[in-house]
Order: C-alpha cells, then structure tokens, then sequence
C-alpha cells in the first residue's frame, strides 16, 4: 500500500524579505516525505490562495517576520475560504508575540511556531493533522 504524500505551500506572504526560515522548514518537510512548493518572497494573500488552490495543498504554512501576522493572516485565511479551501490546514512560523497566539488560533490557524522549533515537531504536527496519527519513529534511548 502506498501512502499518499502530504502536499504543503509554503508562502512568506508581505514585504518581508527574508526566507532562510521557510527555507529550512520546507526543506525538512521536503526530507520527511513530504511535496512541498515554496512560493518565494513577497505574496499577496491572493497569490497565495491561488496557488494553493492550483496546486492542490493539504497545508498552507505562512512564514512572517515583519510583524504584519494580524493583517496578513486574517486575509490568507478569508482568501482561502472564498476558494472553498477552507479544509486547508493553517500553519504560521516566524516572530510571534505570545499574546497573539490565541488570536490566530481563533481565527482557524491550526498552529503557531516560533524560532528554535524543531523542525521534527512541525513534520510531526502535520502528519498527526493530516493523516491522523503519528508516523515518527522513536528516539533510540541512549
């Protein structure tokens, strides 16, 4: 039996222009199994719901750096939901204010990660949401 591979879009919606983040997380996810398409810098909330919509996605991840998160996310989320991609699951990486967290989750954001996350924990999440169980080996004990 073959498992299905997890599609994921990776986008850094607004002007920020620093992507080494999204870069790594896509290249674990990538190494995990995983069919990632990485948009690239500087995407509209538009943009982004079009590609996901193209491409067919099962996660959105949205890295964002700027502080725009309040803005930007909101729209992503609306943007996705008016391309009846409203099944898509939400990811959001980057420099989040604790406070905030709540209020993206609120909004349908599924998780929030900040710097220094494992990128083991963000394969983990995804595989856990979207196939329904965990599929990450134990750690060998020392």
């Amino acid at each position: 039996m073959t498992e299905r591979k997890i599609r994921v879009l990776i986008a850094k919606p607004g002007l920020d222009g620093h992507d080494r983040g999204a870069k790594i997380v896509a290249r674990a996810l990538r190494d995990a199994g995983m069919e990632v398409i990485y948009t690239g810098i500087r995407q509209t909330p538009e943009m982004i719901a079009e590609a996901a919509l193209q491409e067919d996605v099962d996660v959105v991840g949205l890295s964002i750096l700027s502080g725009a998160h309040m803005t930007l996310v909101p729209q992503v989320l609306e943007k996705l939901r008016e391309a009846g991609m409203d099944h898509v699951l939400v990811l959001v990486g980057g420099i989040i204010p604790p406070e905030d967290v709540p209020k993206l989750r609120e909004m349908g954001v599924y998780k929030v990660y900040g710097p220094g996350t494992p990128t083991r924990q963000i394969v983990e999440d995804i595989r856990r949401a979207v196939l329904g169980e965990s599929q990450t080996q134990p750690e060998p004990m020392a």
